[in-house]
């Protein structure tokens, strides 16, 4: 990615499964050189939030991408970004916004469905963030070149892009650098295996 990183408000933190970053398709990396106030660390297990993060964090105010069954439905269309208690179901509209407002970073697991889990189940520390779930309006690039398990799976990037695009100030233009470089990349993997070019619709 060309230019000089987003200074993005909300701290973005990724816990990166080992096994992921042997795979050409992982979008971590790419996702931390456009932002400026990211951290991508690689392993199974940390102790607290503090130690993955590298200095002191109030888990109060920070989020984690929860992998709970999303039941966009039960959401509405129009909220692409909820908050959910720990059973899963959206708090209120209140509520939300109280949360969402005092966030100072969130939490992404990066990895496979069942490495994200394993992710998930080697750190307690992630039941004491908030828990929010992505509604996407589409189904991930990520569908062209490689199975998802499920519509609204997003790649590390998209997840990263769809959540600053509500919570920064900056939302809309990171979002769309974000999505930008996903595209390349989809583009030159699909060249590479000699798949057609086709437009990519949003």
């Amino acid at each position: 990615m060309s230019g000089e990183p987003f200074d993005n408000r909300l701290f973005v933190l990724i816990l990166q499964h080992p096994q992921e970053k042997r795979e050409r398709l992982a979008t971590a990396g790419l996702t931390c050189t456009a932002l400026r106030n990211a951290k991508l660390v690689i392993g199974l297990s940390w102790p607290n939030l503090g130690r993955a993060l590298g200095r002191f964090a109030d888990t109060k105010r920070w989020a984690v991408l929860y992998l709970g069954s999303a039941r966009p439905k039960a959401y509405g269309p129009q909220r692409e970004i909820v908050v959910v208690d720990r059973r899963g179901e959206p708090v209120s509209d209140e509520r939300s916004l109280a949360v969402l407002g005092s966030l100072d970073g969130f939490v992404l697991l990066d990895g496979n469905w069942n490495e994200a889990k394993t992710l998930w189940w080697r750190n307690p520390w992630l039941l004491k963030l908030r828990r929010i779930v992505l509604n996407p309006p589409h189904s991930s690039l990520y569908g062209q070149i490689r199975r998802e398990p499920r519509r609204e799976a997003l790649s590390t990037i998209e997840a990263a892009a769809l959540s600053l695009k509500t919570l920064d100030p900056k939302g809309p233009e990171i979002e769309a650098a974000l999505l930008g470089a996903l595209d390349r990349l989809v583009a030159d993997i699909r060249a590479t295996r000699g798949a057609p070019q086709e437009p990519i619709a949003r």
